[in-house]
């Protein structure tokens, strides 16, 4: 049986089975939306930006539209579900009463969000109270609990996956800040204690809840009433609540078209300190560049994605083999039989694991060691109990000592030296700016670095050296035009924009594209301030000098350079040795097709003609243009 030899020695990361492959499940996030559909949410009206006033229900339904359209760049292999409770109607698997849970055909009631979601979901809002219908689900005399059954029916949403590989979370959006209100006595106490115990329990299995309240023109969520028990907050996290609470709800209605890369864990590593000592560590990607999404091939009837799938036959008797015992590499006329498990440890270098091998001074650290971004690490005590105490103690020492530490880190095929380099914990105005822990900076070898090389054009004219008054203008210059708090973040691509905007528009059939605003283009209106113009006479001036005439020296770079130099006299000596050939007798005996390509093209140069393609394309353009 034959092999593709080249197939045989590709990386690990390559192979969609391996555990590098499937690392990106490892990040996938799981979210329940979970709307409190009661008449309140419908009475309770709030101004907007433009000074018209919308009930919570349609602000919630703006901020989950939003966030599913933004969701399919930001990370489009995350899985989503929307739920409504204190409806009329009820749609869940559970068959219980006051919980719609809204989906689409041909789609899981947990999966991706898909066009067709989006499209139906933009417009459910008008015919919202006449299919599903509103209600107060627990009200006196009762013993319904729709809180109590939402929460129930979000976590049986989230039994999909393991709380190891997957972050689960239920947004929940709401009004009412005692949904018992209107209870009294041993009842009330009785489905309080229910509910409090049933969001206890979806948050022992790693479901975390996130209350987004939406509080009255004049009234704030008071949410020590019940839902801070509910969600589990309490000392300084219960004051600081509601200011963060309102602002994840304004991110939630005016995100970008961004890959926001969330702060959430990209991998679990052991760091190994010394032999017999290892502590576990989580990593984070802070800032990564972004790229459109990759090509998905579909089927042409279904729309549906396809799966590469390989089989191997055998030449011999043409049947289906189901796994390849042996491999083969070719060397000098002999095939080399290896077994797949003699292969994978060969290619295995590493064990994909980070272990430490000494430490040196930071002033070591070069600015052009920086292979790529570099990745964050903070301890974990999920599996290794201890390893943030030992964390810390060797976070401490490094900053007291400034020293960063030289690691060993890679996959099975690819390792690699990085640089731990300790980051205190930054704060300011009560809040943290940097968090504490270390950045893993990847270290190139030698043969990744290059040295610059300075190249003149003309290496024995004395170079110009500015001025120290010139440099003083030039610092000038840059001070007026320097950002304050310059942030990566502030700024979109503006291709990558357009290309989102385009997407949008062809999946959701919009007749309007979105305009957009390309922030990357000069701030006129910066510019022209006096301060600004000022500045930049004083340093033209500087370098320049006064009598300096722009239109004068605009005319001037209109001379010849080397490089038209050259081609003028390439076409030059064509034309001279175009003289040489009587091209009609040539064309006419049909013996062009005797002379070269660089005889060809003499004919071709002289006459300012392609001089691309083949012989052939080469004589047809001659006789094209002789007439011929």
């Amino acid at each position: 049986m034959d092999l593709d030899p080249d197939d045989i020695f590709r990386d690990d990361e390559d192979d969609p089975d391996s555990e590098l492959f499937q690392e990106k499940e490892s990040t996938k996030e799981l979210v329940v939306y979970l709307v409190d559909a009661s008449p309140k949410m419908f009475n309770t009206t709030c101004p907007v930006e433009d000074q018209k006033d919308e009930t919570h229900f349609h602000i919630a339904m703006s901020c989950i539209s939003q966030s599913l359209k933004t969701q399919i760049i930001n990370r489009s292999y995350d899985e989503v579900a929307i739920c409504f409770f204190n409806t009329r109607e009820k749609k869940n698997l559970q068959d219980l009463n006051g919980v719609f849970v809204f989906n689409v055909p041909e789609r899981e009631q947990l999966d991706r969000p898909t066009a067709r979601l989006i499209k139906e979901f933009d417009v459910i809002e008008a015919s919202f109270l006449k299919e599903i219908g509103s209600q107060y689900g627990i009200v006196s005399g009762s013993r319904e609990n729709s809180l109590y059954n939402a929460l129930w029916v979000a976590q049986g949403l989230l039994r999909k996956g393991s709380a190891k590989t997957a972050d689960k979370r239920i947004l929940l959006f709401t009004n009412e800040e005692d949904p018992f209100g209107s209870i009294t006595g041993v009842v009330k106490s009785d489905m309080t204690r229910t509910t409090l115990q049933r969001a206890k329990d979806a948050r022992d299995l790693g479901i975390s809840i996130e209350l987004l309240p939406l509080s009255g023109p004049d009234e704030v969520f008071n949410v020590s009433q019940f839902y801070a028990e509910l969600i589990g907050l309490e000392g300084e996290d219960l004051i600081e609540f509601m200011p963060s609470a309102g602002n994840k709800l304004e991110d939630m209605k005016h995100q970008l078209r961004k890959r926001m890369f969330k702060k959430r864990i990209v991998r679990r590593l052991k760091f190994t300190i010394v032999n017999g000592l290892s502590i576990e560590l989580n990593s984070y990607a802070l800032i990564r560049p972004t790229v459109p999404g990759a090509i998905s091939w579909l089927d042409s009837v279904t729309n549906r994605p396809l799966k590469t799938e390989r089989n191997f036959i055998c030449s011999d008797t043409g049947a289906l083999v189901e796994q390849s015992s042996r491999r083969f590499h070719p060397y000098k006329n002999t095939n080399i039989i290896f077994s797949t498990e003699e292969l994978s440890e060969i290619k295995r270098v590493s064990t994909g694991h980070l272990c430490l091998l000494g430490f040196k001074p930071l002033s070591c650290l070069r600015d052009y060691y920086n292979l790529k971004p570099s990745t964050f690490l903070y301890p974990s005590d999920e599996d290794v109990v201890g390893s943030t105490c030992i964390f810390i103690a060797l976070h401490r020492s490094m900053i007291r000592l400034n020293r960063f530490a030289v690691a060993f880190y890679g996959s099975s095929s690819r390792p690699q030296l990085v640089a731990l380099v300790a980051q205190d914990e930054v704060v300011q105005s009560g809040g943290q700016i940097e968090p504490p822990g270390m950045h893993m900076i990847y270290l190139p070898y030698s043969d990744d670095i290059r040295h610059v090389e300075e190249v003149y054009s003309d290496k024995n004219a004395r170079m110009p050296i500015a001025t120290d008054d010139q440099i003083q203008k030039a610092a000038a210059l840059m001070k007026r035009l320097d950002l304050k708090d310059f942030s990566v973040c502030q700024f979109a691509n503006p291709a990558l924009q357009r290309h989102y905007a385009v997407l949008q528009a062809l999946a959701l059939e919009e007749d309007d594209m979105p305009e957009i605003n390309d922030e990357t283009l000069p701030d006129e209106e910066g510019m022209a301030r006096p301060r600004v113009v000022a500045a930049i006479e004083e340093f033209k001036t500087s370098v320049y000098g006064e009598n300096y005439d722009e239109e004068s020296e605009l005319a001037a770079a209109g001379k010849p350079t080397e490089a038209s130099k050259k081609r003028k006299a390439l076409a030059d000596n064509a034309a001279k040795e175009c003289e040489n050939y009587d091209w009609g007798e040539l064309a006419d005996s049909g013996k062009l097709k005797d002379l070269t390509v660089v005889e060809l093209k003499y004919y071709l140069t002289a006459h300012n003609l392609p001089v691309s393609g083949k012989k052939e394309a080469l004589i047809s353009r001659i006789l094209t243009h002789m007439g011929k």
